[in-house]
């Protein structure tokens, strides 16, 4: 009875949310905590990761010291967490789980963005590995390579924080290997919290992309007039006025509420037709998130857009080839020359196979480092 009050406010969760006390458990055995409950124990383990905190200094699009007011991974991992917070509590799910699983759903990311990713997966592949899939190596973070614990090795989060990591799955990310992570593959489907955090982390990515394209003239107003999406929310915005740097930012926000509000209607619609009443019905069905189909289209026809006139222009391209260039040089020199490498990295490599701690240590780089590292590793007069 001690640790009641850990699990006050359940019940004013839906029937279908993870409940903290019906958790699935964690892979060691733990004492609860007094006044904080499973999920918000992962959270704060999470955000005290040293994983989490080089966060600020990776990638999103933009590499760091192209601009300070770009998004990096952090920002955007915070407005993930904002908007999954949002459409949890309108559906009465878990926001603590939510919460840990937004937080952590970027941690395996390599620096210089998913450029940085594509390569370490092609040096891995070249050599007869598996390759490197982000979503994997969050898992292998939370799970090894965090050691912030005497009893156990990671961070023994929750099944269900680690099920959203691994089977985190966007239009930009690769759904789970079926042939891994057997664990995981038992369910059709994760959470409706994990759920959430998926299209949270799309709309995020997709609406600030547009705004740190705009802010940095790669795209123009003029274009995005030409995309259903963005010009139907224009005219439904008042902007009467407001100079056109306001515009901008009332447009991007009215699209933020736009998506938010027609994912929670027509969910709430899925969820009532499929008959999902418990965890086990969500978890038996295909995943019941969606949108109208007419706004799915419009919101493609956007993505589109991004990639075609975003993500794929030279300046972009430049830096993120300069970021590919960078890690394979990396690579290969601490492979031809492992003393190169730290002492604590160079320990591991003795028990296990060189490419996969190499790998590790360079997904773990924060873009500022890995271009210090470079330099130290390639630049004559650099200091060592």
């Amino acid at each position: 009875m001690e640790n009641l009050s850990i699990y006050e406010g359940e019940q004013l969760l839906s029937s279908y949310a993870v409940k903290p006390s019906e958790t699935l458990g964690r892979r060691y055995s733990e004492k609860e905590h007094p006044l904080r409950n499973p999920f918000q124990r992962d959270r704060d383990r999470i955000i005290h990761s040293t994983a989490f905190r080089r966060l600020e200094y990776k990638t999103q699009v933009f590499i760091y010291h192209e601009g300070d007011y770009y998004r990096n991974r952090l920002t955007h991992t915070l407005e993930v967490q904002q908007i999954a917070r949002t459409i949890a509590r309108i559906l009465k799910l878990n926001e603590d789980l939510v919460e840990a699983i937004s937080l952590a759903h970027d941690i395996g990311h390599t620096p210089f963005g998913h450029k940085g990713e594509v390569v370490l997966n092609e040096l891995l592949i070249e050599r007869g590995f598996k390759g490197f899939e982000h979503n994997r190596q969050g898992l292998r973070i939370v799970d090894k390579l965090e050691r912030r614990y005497p009893q156990f090795p990671g961070l023994n989060l929750s099944f269900e924080v680690r099920e959203g990591i691994i089977r985190h799955n966007t239009s930009y990310d690769i759904p789970l290997d079926k042939d891994e992570f057997e664990e995981f593959i038992r369910y059709p489907s994760p959470s409706l919290e994990a759920q959430v955090v998926n299209f949270a982390d799309e709309i995020a990515y997709t609406c600030h992309g547009l705004d740190d394209g705009l802010k940095s003239g790669i795209i123009t107003i003029d274009k995005l007039k030409e995309i259903p999406l963005w010009k139907e929310i224009e005219d439904d915005s008042y902007m009467e006025g407001m100079d056109e740097e306001m515009q901008k930012t009332v447009i991007i926000r009215n699209l933020i509420n736009h998506l938010v509000i027609n994912l929670v209607d027509k969910s709430r619609e899925n969820i009532q037709r499929a008959g999902i009443i418990t965890v086990g019905d969500v978890r038996k069905n295909t995943p019941v998130l969606s949108y109208p189909a007419s706004l799915k289209k419009k919101l493609e026809q956007m993505r589109s857009f991004l990639e075609d006139q975003m993500y794929s222009h030279f300046r972009v391209i430049r830096m993120t080839h300069k970021g590919a260039m960078i890690i394979k040089d990396l690579f290969n020199a601490y492979i031809e020359e492992p003393k190169q490498l730290p002492p604590h990295i160079q320990e591991r490599m003795k028990k296990e196979k060189p490419e996969i701690v190499i790998a590790d240590y360079i997904a773990g780089m924060t873009d500022r480092f890995a271009l210090s590292e470079h330099k130290k590793l390639f630049d004559p007069h650099y200091p060592v």
